[in-house]
């Protein structure tokens, strides 16, 4: 661990715990574990493999020492790597609208907002899905725009009732 050297170390130390689980050091040994982890995590652009892997780790450490001093650290953590996960979504369903895929944004936006709905990225996907279903809308064929229309009204409404003193409600009025 010290060396730096976190997969090498995240294996020695959670196959120290594995056969001696009632060791002085075991939780010792299953914090540093986790922490090896959370060093592997990577930016938010990059592939979040090992940011899940990380909750997993100090979520089990949580779950077998659930009265450790490191509990709040441990919390802290996670909310670090939720909110790597968080920026990723968001970051991905946007490079859909920036890139002219109005589909596939409403799509991902809406997932994302699924997947964390307390996001601090929440207004400005709920605004991205106005605009992406206006812009869909904008494109179809004649037969399916009325419909299109109707989903960006609906999309309007539900971003005006949760944010009802967004700057960008002018925008989304035009």
């Amino acid at each position: 661990y010290c060396i730096e050297d976190y997969y090498l170390a995240n294996y020695y130390l959670k196959n120290f715990v594995k056969p001696f689980p009632t060791s002085q050091y075991a939780e010792e040994c299953t914090f540093l574990a986790a922490m090896c982890s959370f060093d592997l995590s990577p930016a938010h652009s990059l592939d979040q493999t090992e940011t899940r892997l990380a909750i997993d780790d100090f979520q089990l450490f949580i779950d077998r020492y659930p009265y450790s001093e490191l509990k709040d650290s441990c919390n802290a953590m996670i909310g670090e790597l939720r909110g790597k996960l968080e920026k990723k979504s968001f970051e991905v369903a946007k490079l859909y609208y920036t890139t002219s895929r109005y589909r596939s944004a409403v799509v991902a936006l809406n997932n994302a907002l699924k997947e964390h709905p307390d996001s601090p990225y929440r207004e400005e996907m709920l605004y991205l899905i106005v605009v992406s279903n206006y812009k869909f809308a904008q494109g179809s064929v004649e037969e399916k725009k009325l419909g299109r229309f109707m989903d960006t009204i609906d999309s309007y409404y539900k971003f005006v009732a949760n944010f009802p003193n967004s700057s960008s409600i002018i925008q989304a009025e035009v």
